[in-house]
């Protein structure tokens, strides 16, 4: 079971934050299978999946030949030339197969569009949380560039005292030795 499906399946109303990367997905549950969710559904979806397959096209192709080929040789006489039962055969394939292809094809459409809708959503709020990080980050630079200000100002007034202390030091020394 992915983990797209066992969310699916979580009914409790905590799923969305136990599932936060499915979050722009999980409204549209209702579009994730094709023909629902009972057994028949899900041998439908998979029956519709398998006519586009190689192993079909190939296993198909190989009975059509054996098919011809047992008929023209001779070998038995159930469907001789011009082939009418393989015909009727192929007919009642297409019948059945059309339907089932195109509601695939039909649903895969929904669900892309779904899936796509959720992505622009995740993309948007991912772009919305870059510029509020961004703007935070321009708050703090200009924070910084502040503290920087006042500590280059309070570096300046610290040398000026400094300064001052040592003259009134050297003040002080010259009138001490005067006095003596």
């Amino acid at each position: 079971m992915t983990p797209f499906d066992q969310a699916r399946a979580d009914k409790s109303p905590s799923s969305h934050e136990r599932w936060p990367h499915l979050r722009f997905h999980l409204p549209y549950n209702h579009v994730t299978s094709t023909f629902g969710d009972s057994w028949f559904a899900l041998k439908a979806e998979a029956f519709a999946r398998f006519f586009g397959t190689p192993t079909f096209l190939v296993a198909q192709t190989l009975v059509v030949a054996i098919w011809i080929i047992v008929n023209v040789a001779g070998l038995t006489k159930f469907d001789v030339y011009p082939f009418i039962l393989l015909n009727l055969a192929f007919s009642l394939q297409a019948a059945y197969a059309a339907p089932l292809i195109l509601l695939a094809q039909t649903r895969q459409a929904d669900r892309d569009k779904a899936l796509a809708d959720a992505d622009a959503r995740h993309r948007e709020e991912i772009a919305k949380s870059a510029e509020e990080r961004q703007l935070h980050m321009a708050e703090h630079t200009a924070q910084m560039a502040a503290l920087l200000q006042q500590n280059t100002e309070l570096t300046e007034i610290t040398r000026q005292l400094s300064e001052r202390i040592e003259a009134l030091t050297v003040e002080m020394h010259t009138k001490v030795l005067s006095a003596k």
